[in-house]
């Protein structure tokens, strides 16, 4: 599976670092033949996924939803995983600071 950030530049507002606990927000699209089923997100710096943050049962094939980082971290690069129904991943890292859309694409 193949992981494709787009970023939207209309409205676009982009700043080296969050505030110290400014929450991080950007929509997840999921252009990919199937659905989602786990989100792990931590800060690149962190040697753990912790928690599943998918507060959905899936994000399903064609589907989009927010996704809130309320972590507190004042860092811009986090770890991505995601986990599909067929318990296929992907993972990468991502500066959430400037992507306010994130796209999943077979």
């Amino acid at each position: 599976m193949r992981l494709f950030p787009c970023v939207l530049a209309m409205g676009l507002s982009v700043s080296p670092l969050p505030a110290l606990a400014e929450d991080l927000v950007f929509t997840l699209v999921n252009n990919s033949s199937l659905d989602l089923v786990e989100l792990f997100v931590s800060p690149h710096s962190a040697g753990d996924w912790g928690d599943n943050i998918l507060t959905v049962e899936a994000l399903k094939a064609g589907a989009q939803g927010n996704v809130t980082i309320a972590d507190g971290a004042a860092t811009c690069d986090y770890d991505l995983r995601f986990v599909m129904e067929n318990g296929a991943t992907a993972e990468g890292t991502q500066d959430l600071c400037k992507l306010e859309t994130f796209t999943l694409s077979d």
